[in-house]
């Protein structure tokens, strides 16, 4: 893989006393109207303490969800200010539009180290579409933009990909943790390495598997997307989640790992049941094969204790994607097991890195995220990032 591009950090510029537009990723969970996860919100913290004790005048622009027509309660970033007011011990001022006079007075009229928010991005088309001008407008509030949204970076966005055109750019503290990781990972990872990858698809993960297939000397591939590699091996998966377009790339991966001498691991048991419901009644495979009729939520006993022997091993590892069905807690026990796995590992000194949502919403529940070496913000962006693309948020960005 071709190294990161050039990119300047904010510590390398000029900030004292500069109004400073920083792109971040709030794009928390919400609960009746209130952040029900704050990590997102907490990544920013290094940045803009830094920014504060620069004297700087701070507007921050994010998204929040998808918002439609007539959804702007629901997806206002106000109940985020009131949770970034706490957490830096400060006041955060709010502006209740993103665009337009009374935005930019707000902004223009911040005082050295005071912060202002301004209201979600996607309330505006123009933010998706990359709309020049509009990307030109959120320009009028900084001297100097900083790229701090590293879950955004994989959309050519008006406030990832526009900005940067109309002011000089550089990426933030929790940007760059996150390419340093990631670089390790690519370029210089502590071996044995394992990756372990899950989910429902083969087709959301299939190039970043062949990616990794170079790089690692161990692969665990569980969730949804193992039914898969299992049928093309001739494994009777029963009713299970089947891509029966990706089956001939699913048996590539399997050769390929062969020829490389990768220790290749799927589950040799599952939890399953009839139909997914948390009520329905749960059976054990005592093989890698299913019953007919049966459909597989989760890895069973014998492959949590097989994946924990190759964790118990690795120096460095990587997770994007649980084991199975765990937002239901009948079929969580596998990707727990593995999240605890994971954190001892951390613990004994291995690097582990993990992304993607829903593993990092299993840590969240276990308790373990704080046990983790590095938790990825974006697992789209790592996902791209270890596939080999270029990220529009950061060539924007870049320099030669």
């Amino acid at each position: 893989m071709k190294p990161f591009l050039k990119l300047r950090r904010l510590q390398d510029i000029d900030l004292r006393q500069k109004r400073v537009l920083v792109r971040v990723d709030f794009n928390v969970p919400m609960e009746n109207g209130r952040v029900s996860d704050a990590s997102r919100i907490k990544a920013t913290l290094p940045t803009l303490n830094y920014l504060i004790e620069q004297k700087a005048k701070i507007a921050l622009i994010s998204h929040l969800g998808r918002p439609k027509e007539g959804e702007h309660d629901r997806f206002s970033l106000m109940p985020v200010a009131a949770v970034l007011k706490q957490l830096l011990g400060r006041e955060v001022l709010f502006s209740e539009n993103c665009v337009g006079p009374q935005a930019l007075e707000k902004v223009k009229e911040l005082g050295s180290g005071e912060v202002c928010l301004l209201e979600n991005l996607r309330f505006y088309p123009q933010e998706e579409a990359n709309d020049a001008e509009f990307a030109k407008t959120l320009s009028q509030y900084g001297e100097v933009f900083v790229q701090e949204a590293f879950g955004s970076l994989h959309r050519a966005h008006a406030s990832t990909d526009g900005i940067p055109k109309h002011l000089p750019g550089a990426i933030g503290f929790l940007v760059q943790r996150e390419l340093e990781f990631l670089e390790r990972v690519v370029n210089n990872p502590e071996r044995p390495f394992l990756a372990i990858i899950g989910g429902a698809k083969v087709s959301d993960k299939i190039l970043v598997l062949r990616r990794l297939m170079e790089r690692v000397d161990m692969l665990i591939i569980g969730g949804g997307m193992a039914y898969t590699f299992l049928e093309a091996q001739g494994v009777n998966i029963g009713n299970s989640l089947l891509e029966k377009d990706r089956l001939r790339e699913a048996q590539e991966i399997i050769e390929r790992a062969y020829s490389r001498r990768v220790d290749f691991l799927l589950p040799a048991d599952h939890v399953m049941v009839e139909k997914i419901d948390p009520a329905a009644k749960i059976e054990v495979s005592q093989a890698m094969g299913l019953r007919s009729g049966m459909i597989g939520v989760d890895i069973g006993p014998n492959s949590v204790e097989i994946f924990e022997d190759r964790i118990e091993k690795a120096k460095t590892i990587f997770w994007n994607g649980p084991m199975g069905i765990f937002e239901m807690p009948p079929f969580s026990k596998g990707s727990l097991a593995i999240a605890k796995a994971v954190a001892a590992a951390t613990e004994r000194g291995a690097v582990t890195i993990v992304g993607g949502g829903d593993s990092l919403a299993l840590l969240t529940q276990s308790r373990l995220r704080d046990q983790i070496t590095h938790c990825s913000t974006g697992g789209g962006a790592s996902l791209e990032l270890l596939e080999g693309k270029v990220l529009p948020g950061l060539a924007a960005l870049a320099y030669s």
